[in-house]
């Protein structure tokens, strides 16, 4: 499939911002030690403004963006449209929640319940997110048992380095949040290598003969179906070659698992040096969030469409 920028952001950006929230959310409604205002107005400020600028770039996609409005209609088939009425319908728990946690300074009664809706709201779109792509039967890598628990992860690997780093830098270097993080970036490593190791042993289901319906023989087109490239070989038929895309893991592994998982022991190991956990815990996020961009662009760049095999790929 071809990587759009717009899409590849749109997911590495909600993905965190939806993790982070949902952590904010429970924080304010479990934690036994509230951080201070400071954190409180980032750490939803920063949820919310990565949740927003993720949906609206996600219209950079569309052929018609001031159309966009008409997908919420389609909320009984389509997982696209449940995604937008859950994206919509969690700001309001979450504004609501900001109102009582950030301004009014406080974390129980309505304000706490309002934290849970809003982590159950977060939860609630990651899951339709994902299903986006789990539910597209052409494509065998986005078709798997991997999809959907991988988008749930990743939001919460990527939003517990988030939180993990506005804790250390705002408030103050916290055990729970930094091994939170580091569970969760190790979960996310094993479950990207098992992804890839069941996407590299799949067997193509459908050919040319079973696609005809001509069983004896190998059918095989004999020329173009067309002289010029259109909107769907564009779309569907991308194709990155095996060399770069070996390279590409290895930075993703890199990026995304290795250097934060090694910075957040680091920061761990050293907790009480606030200014050096502070640093290591912000580097990590950073160099989460810049590796989970190249996951995602080989995410789309290493599926492939069945539609493919009418034009010989």
């Amino acid at each position: 499939m071809h990587p759009a920028y717009s899409v590849i952001f749109f997911t590495t950006a909600t993905g965190a911002g939806y993790g982070l929230l949902a952590l904010v959310g429970l924080t304010a409604a479990l934690a036994p030690e509230q951080p201070g205002f400071w954190f409180r107005l980032a750490a939803l400020g920063l949820a919310l403004g990565l949740i927003a600028t993720g949906l609206l770039s996600s219209t950079a996609h569309l052929g018609r963006p001031e159309r966009a409005w008409r997908a919420f209609s389609q909320w009984r088939t389509s997982w696209l449209s449940r995604e937008g009425v859950a994206a919509v319908a969690t700001f309001v728990p979450a504004g609501l929640f900001g109102i009582g946690w950030v301004i009014l300074g406080s974390d129980s009664g309505w304000v706490a319940a309002m934290g849970l809706l809003s982590a159950a709201g977060a939860v609630v779109t990651v899951c339709t997110t994902g299903m986006i792509y789990a539910s597209l039967k052409p494509i065998a890598q986005w078709s798997s048992k991997f999809t959907l628990p991988g988008y749930l992860i990743y939001a919460a690997m990527t939003g517990s380095v988030l939180f993990n780093a506005l804790l250390a830098l705002l408030d103050a270097p916290r055990t729970p949040a930094m091994l939170l993080a580091i569970v969760a970036g190790m979960v996310g490593w094993g479950w990207k290598r098992a992804t890839w190791q069941y996407n590299d042993g799949l067997v193509p289901t459908t050919t040319l003969n079973s696609a005809t319906g001509l069983a004896g023989g190998t059918v095989r087109s004999i020329e173009w179906p067309h002289t010029e490239e259109t909107y769907i070989l564009k779309e569907m038929g991308f194709v990155v070659a095996r060399k770069h895309a070996m390279k590409l893991r290895l930075i993703t592994q890199a990026l995304a698992f290795a250097a934060p998982l090694l910075m957040l022991a680091t920061a761990f190991s050293f907790a009480d040096i606030a200014g050096l956990a502070a640093a290591l815990s912000v580097g990590a996020a950073l160099s989460q969030l810049a590796g989970m961009l190249v996951e995602r662009w080989l995410f789309f760049a290493e599926a492939k469409h069945v539609v493919t095999l009418y034009y010989g790929r």
